[in-house]
């Protein structure tokens, strides 16, 4: 995605709060939890600053002007200092006798968090450099917001970024109104020239779907299909139209957290300040939504991705997992009104058969056996009300 200053002080603040959580269950005699990012120190680098095309967009009437409902300011004592943070993304500066005084003077300075590793390089390059250090199909991309990133990795080394396992991806509406405009959801019409090449990448001939001639970018284009090779990039995309169903109820939050919060937890409360700005959210701007109602929710829209690749690995669906293959779906980038639409052919006509021509009177090629997007898509998980209580369990304890 592209990111900002509330971004990266979210996510440096997350692990600010994590590390007073732990030393809070130390101190009460209670599991520290945590565990994967006691085995291995996750890399937070910067992304994108801009979309590849349209304008930048924030999501400020939902989540607040700092991504979090206002979380920096009513609880100042859980966010990380902007001293601690705020030049740990710096790049370093031209490799000069004088510049490596500098640069040594500041690593011995700059403050670190045993629980993660600051990256003065660009987000691209950091995923370029673990998908070249590790083997084929054995690293899953998890996209929850904007694929500028991920677009600009792919243009950078195509063949590298092939490598990847899957790319899982939290955007777009099929079958459902958008939650930005009719049709377009925020990851998607955010930067639809991003998703655009990404799923471009999915295609047996990628120039088929690849953004039109008034879409362009600075991004070089893919190279041939006779360069790129056979090898095709799989993602397995999550719409609103399965995300919006996995819900997270006031109720179950008061539930499970507010007593925690009572008793000192640093996590709690800052996870119930946030969430409670949501509840409100929603029961502001939608219809069915009780004041302060119990029943109130929020959608899972990230967390199904993230259950959906720990539960798989980001291979093949397991039990209770069920996707539709190789679906054709393509994104609408130069719209007026229709900017980030998924558009899906709902025509019944019958597909040219492998080895054909292509079929007469098929404007865009829909209906050819080559061209085209092959998007497997989620239609089904174990559970509509099952990750509610599995992620709070998971993060606060049984």
């Amino acid at each position: 995605m592209f990111t900002n200053s509330f971004c990266l002080r979210n996510a440096v603040s997350m692990f600010h709060v994590i590390e007073k959580e732990m030393r809070w269950r130390k101190d009460n005699s209670r599991p520290e939890g945590f565990d994967a990012l006691k085995r291995s120190k996750p890399v937070i680098a910067v992304g994108a600053d801009e979309p590849l095309g349209g304008e930048r967009m924030k999501a400020a009437y939902y989540h607040g002007a700092d991504g979090l409902g206002g979380v920096h300011a009513s609880h100042p004592h859980h966010s990380s200092p902007s001293e601690t943070w705020k030049h740990l993304f710096d790049r370093p500066p031209p490799d000069t006798i004088l510049s490596s005084i500098a640069t040594t003077k500041t690593s011995s300075t700059s403050p670190t968090s045993p629980l993660f590793t600051p990256s003065s390089s660009p987000a691209h390059l950091e995923i370029l450099n673990i998908l070249d250090t590790e083997p084929p199909n054995t690293i899953t991309l998890i996209a929850i917001g904007p694929l500028t990133t991920l677009a600009t990795a792919a243009a950078h080394s195509p063949k590298t970024f092939l490598k990847a396992k899957s790319v899982i991806v939290m955007g777009g509406a099929i079958a459902v109104p958008g939650n930005m405009t009719p049709v377009g959801e925020f990851n998607i019409i955010a930067d639809a020239v991003a998703a655009a090449r990404i799923y471009a990448l999915t295609s047996p001939e990628p120039e088929s779907t690849m953004p039109p001639f008034g879409s362009a970018t600075a991004l070089s284009d893919y190279p041939s299909r006779e360069e790129l090779g056979d090898r095709r990039l799989r993602v397995v995309k999550f719409p609103l139209d399965i995300t919006t169903r996995h819900s997270l109820r006031r109720g179950e939050v008061h539930a499970k957290i507010k007593p925690l919060a009572e008793r000192g937890s640093p996590l709690a409360e800052w996870v119930m300040a946030f969430t409670d700005h949501s509840f409100m959210k929603m029961e502001s701007l939608h219809h069915g939504h009780g004041n302060e109602s119990e029943e109130t929710e929020v959608s899972l829209h990230d967390p199904v991705c993230v259950w959906y690749a720990i539960a798989t690995g980001g291979g093949e669906e397991t039990k209770g997992w069920e996707l539709v293959k190789g679906e054709d779906i393509r994104v609408e980038t130069l719209g007026q009104w229709t900017r980030g639409m998924c558009v899906v052919d709902r025509r019944d006509r019958k597909k040219a058969v492998e080895g054909e021509g292509e079929v007469d009177g098929d404007m865009g090629e829909w209906l050819s056996w080559k061209k085209g997007n092959r998007i497997d898509k989620c239609v089904k998980t174990p559970g509509e009300r099952v990750l509610a209580g599995l992620l709070l369990d998971t993060v606060f304890g049984k």
